[in-house]
């Protein structure tokens, strides 16, 4: 019998997160959506997901519909902030953070630039998908 350690679990739980994510981003068709792996730069999360709407109604769509595929996968967020302006929601999903803005309020807090301060190959840690 093989025996799941508790970082392998959290691994599945992660990467079912990051799926059920990237599908509720792509069902509203978010721009621009980038992965940031975070591991070992914080305890916060494994990973930041950021993607852009088009108008604050986009915004919070996107994010309404990144919570309704958590929750469908078993994952309750632990919070989701912003919603009310709908510039920028933030939605925890505890291993995996997901970031909704819109493309200036995204140029302007740079979260790209921030979490790739000092990696020497940025696109190592920021893949593109889609």
């Amino acid at each position: 019998m093989s025996q799941t350690s508790p970082r392998s679990t959290k691994s599945a739980t992660t990467a079912v997160i990051r799926q059920q994510v990237l599908d509720a981003l792509d069902e509203l068709k978010a721009k621009d959506i980038r992965e940031i792996d975070v591991r070992g730069k914080t305890s916060i999360a494994d990973l930041l997901v950021i993607a852009s709407g088009t108008s604050a109604r986009h915004v919070k769509s996107i994010a309404d519909e990144v919570v309704k595929f958590a929750k469908k996968a078993g994952v309750m967020p632990l919070g989701v902030e912003g919603e009310q302006e709908a510039e920028w929601v933030l939605v925890d999903l505890g291993d995996v953070i997901v970031h909704v803005m819109l493309p200036r309020i995204r140029e302007f807090y740079g979260l790209e630039r921030l979490w790739t301060v000092g990696d020497r190959e940025m696109d190592a840690e920021v893949a593109s998908v889609g």
